[in-house]
């Protein structure tokens, strides 16, 4: 065993003590808090800066070498978001505010078009390889820009925050402009060809709004969140089923085809810890508990009950999926669950979160975590066994995990306090 390894310590599991009470949600605090700061933010803060061009590596091997030097737009902003979240939120380390700032700069020189409209994709020097046909490279860019010009402000840079914001709140616009059409002209659908909106779009929204809340202005803001949880709660929410669905024909209704039968249990369980945020900022415990309500339902229905786990793609219907991936399960998913499962919990005293909160931790835990290095494991397969054992790649990146991680470990340590 090398030295890293050794001195990687084997979780608690906290099934064997319960939980409830300020033992364990003090120990689970501490047991989230050392995962963020000890293992996970080293290993993208060591591994994935590009010293030479700027931005980040995030095709990363499991130990930390980097096996693809493309750099994904998407995932730069999301990493810059993540070190500026860590120096506004957790304490003002110098070394994440410089981690972010490199990022953002590299962003701002290569990441669009000269108009705001972000590539996909970029080579390791900043040359755009794909176009900026994906609504989320500019949703990412403004939470990132978004919450660095914070935590710039914080730090004194005046100038510098205010370019920022105005990078956010341009790209704000950009974003609500783009909502009937997110692709734009780089859309491949044929003329005329069967309509649907999809979820992830509004889902997003309801948390970019607050990520970016102290830029906006109130009313405009107010604008912002009634529109989206509007389109969360009141369109794709279907109470017939439940259930969330991730596609609808324009005019609202279900449609019958591939894209219109998909359900994704992990988007609308993200949804609802966005929603519950809402809630509180609102006011308004009746939509907190409604989201509560379609949380549990979601982690009902994507359970696997064979072998445990969340599945990733499901059919309405229950007819076979296409997508070949459809049975893995995936960590940003259950990631995404242990925040509304405990956030429930937080905000309501539900049991049965917390019940479901034990079961989601104890597995992901044992299968996503690696033992022997930094990082976690994304992509199992249906009996959680590691698919692949990279740490970072074109869809992975600094996100998820220390997002989940960071979240969990804040409610956990206000859980124990109130105990």
């Amino acid at each position: 065993m090398n030295n890293q390894s050794a001195q990687q310590t084997t979780p608690p599991r906290p099934l064997e003590r319960g939980l409830g009470g300020e033992a364990s949600f003090s120990s689970l605090a501490q047991l989230y808090k050392s995962e963020l700061l000890d293992r996970v933010i080293p290993f993208w803060l060591n591994k994935s800066q590009d010293t030479e061009f700027g931005g980040y590596f995030t095709c990363l091997d499991r130990v930390g070498n980097v096996f693809d030097t493309d750099k994904f737009v998407w995932m730069q902003g999301r990493e810059v978001w993540m070190f500026s979240k860590l120096y506004n939120t957790v304490e003002p380390r110098k070394e994440w505010l410089d981690t972010a700032i490199q990022g953002a700069e590299f962003l701002k020189k290569h990441g669009h078009d000269g108009n705001l409209n972000w590539y996909f994709a970029l080579d390791r020097e900043g040359h755009a390889l794909v176009e900026p046909y994906n609504i989320f490279s500019y949703t990412f860019a403004v939470i990132a820009f978004g919450q660095l010009s914070i935590a710039l402000k914080t730090a004194g840079d005046a100038a510098r925050s205010a370019e920022y914001a105005d990078i956010a709140k341009r790209t704000f616009d950009i974003v609500l402009s783009k909502t009937d059409n997110p692709k734009g002209r780089w859309s491949k659908a044929a003329p005329g060809a069967r309509a649907l909106k999809t979820f992830d779009l509004p889902m997003i929204l309801c948390n970019v709004a607050l990520e970016i809340e102290p830029l906006l202005e109130p009313a405009f803001l107010q604008k912002a969140i009634d529109n989206c949880l509007h389109e969360v709660m009141d369109v794709f929410y279907r109470p017939e089923l439940g259930l969330i669905v991730e596609a609808l024909g324009k005019d609202g209704n279900l449609v019958d085809c591939f894209d219109g039968r998909k359900m994704n249990p992990g988007h609308a369980i993200e949804a609802m810890w966005f929603v519950m945020d809402l809630g509180k900022r609102l006011g308004r415990p009746e939509l907190i508990k409604q989201a509560v309500e379609i949380t549990l339902a979601e982690v009902e229905y994507g359970w696997d009950k064979e072998y445990d786990g969340i599945f990733y793609f499901m059919d309405r219907l229950g007819h076979p999926r296409h997508e070949l991936e459809w049975d893995q399960k995936l960590w940003w998913v259950h990631f995404e669950t242990l925040i509304s499962l405990i956030k429930g919990y937080q905000l309501t005293g539900d049991q049965r979160c917390l019940d479901w909160f034990q079961r989601v931790h104890d597995y992901a835990w044992k299968h996503f975590r690696d033992d022997d290095y930094p990082e976690w494991y994304g992509y199992l397969n249906r009996q959680g066994e590691v698919l692949l054992p990279l740490k970072g790649g074109k869809w992975k990146g600094c996100f998820h995990v220390p997002r989940g991680l960071l979240n969990v470990w804040k409610i956990l340590e206000d859980l124990a306090t109130r105990e």
